[in-house]
């Protein structure tokens, strides 16, 4: 069974119809049992890192999701999801740590002439050919990004697939049993349902 948690982010009905359109029969919830005896865990989200890492303390998810990715259950962050998985976020006025599953930090775009903030719209990938997640997937595919914060890895070898907007973007990201994606699986066609078909076979 693969949990999609609920923390009242944007986009988690999307990741749900998403998986059902697969052939998975994914639960959506905040339930903590629930989470920890799944097989594989999502953490979708669009909106605000501070806002959510507040959700996540509120509904006692914080120390469930770091549990259940260090006991070695495949867990997946999407968008936010992904900025979560990191140490910190600049979004973050008051300094909210993140989840920590991976070390490195969230940064915003510099404002560039000819450049709109969000980056929004399909963009291609460079994907490493290591990746589990992308295994399959052609070099350079196109996938959907809504996002004013990239991710900068502290460690090159966690980063798994990167994208050109403004400046280099690590758009992927995969150590062990962790999996992250800055771009939405979910809206990125038949390329993002193979993503998810990927993960879900883990």
């Amino acid at each position: 069974m693969i949990a999609i948690v609920d923390y009242d982010a944007g986009n988690i009905k999307s990741v749900e119809k998403a998986l059902s359109y697969i052939g998975e029969k994914p639960l959506v919830t905040r339930n903590l049992p629930d989470i920890q005896r799944a097989d594989k865990v999502i953490v979708p989200g669009v909106g605000a890192f501070e806002d959510a890492m507040g959700k996540m303390a509120r509904f006692r998810l914080a120390d469930l999701l770091q549990k259940v990715a260090a006991e070695g259950t495949p867990i997946l962050g999407i968008c936010l999801g992904l900025q979560l998985f990191f140490d910190s976020s600049e979004e973050s006025k008051n300094h909210v740590q993140g989840l920590g599953l991976l070390p490195g930090k969230i940064v915003r775009f510099p404002s560039t002439d000819g450049f709109k903030i969000p980056h929004m719209g399909w963009n291609s990938i460079s994907i490493d050919p290591a990746s589990k997640l992308l295994k399959g997937i052609p070099n350079h595919s196109y996938v959907y990004f809504v996002h004013s914060y990239y991710l900068q890895a502290e460690n090159i070898n966690d980063v798994a697939a990167t994208t050109d907007y403004i400046v280099k973007v690590h758009a992927a990201a995969e150590h062990g049993n962790i999996f992250a994606t800055q771009f939405h699986p979910e809206k990125s066609g038949e390329v993002g349902l193979q993503i998810l078909k990927n993960f879900a076979s883990i």
